[in-house]
């Protein structure tokens, strides 16, 4: 997903096939989940034909990672919520801390945040990767393991952590 747009977002489990025929000639990237049970596709917000509830997902910030122009093969995927009481602690972290360290791990292509516009989990951290050994990496495993994450990271209400692999629905 490209820096700074507006994206909408579709996941999706059994009725997967006939979602993405249904898609066919959108504009969509999709992801399948590591254990297979679920589907994530993105498409421009400004693509409005709506045959399915489309979540918007407005961006707040956006890293190049250090693999930044490699095709990105994964995309982990964390979403949650936090009480409005942590929030300005939480959004400091994302901003200052966590996604720009992220981002600098060799195999990290792009480290995103976006806020969804209706439902929850509210917030949705991406993370475009060339592969998933980047997130077992000495210095990936440093940033998560800060004292402001020990510090924040309790504060995480209805989390949701999944990794995806690029799917391409035009194979067979």
């Amino acid at each position: 997903m490209a820096a700074g747009n507006r994206w909408q977002c579709l996941v999706a489990a059994q009725d997967f096939p006939w979602m993405a025929s249904s898609c066919a000639g959108m504009d969509v990237q999709w992801w399948r989940s590591m254990d297979g049970h679920t589907f994530r596709g993105y498409r421009p917000a400004a693509d409005t034909a709506a045959v399915f509830p489309w979540i918007a997902l407005t961006p707040l910030i956006s890293f190049e990672g250090a693999s930044h122009g490699e095709v990105a093969q994964y995309h982990y995927v964390v979403e949650t919520d936090v009480p409005d009481a942590a929030l300005a602690d939480f959004n400091a972290w994302y901003e200052t801390e966590h996604m720009p360290g992220l981002a600098r791990v060799p195999g990290t292509i792009r480290a995103s945040r976006y806020v969804r516009t209706v439902g929850s989990p509210r917030f949705v951290a991406c993370y475009d990767l060339v592969t998933p050994a980047a997130m077992e990496r000495e210095e990936w495993l440093a940033v998560r393991h800060t004292d402001w994450s020990s510090r924040v990271r309790p504060q995480f209400r209805n989390t949701f952590r999944t990794l995806y692999q690029r799917h391409d629905v035009t194979a067979a």
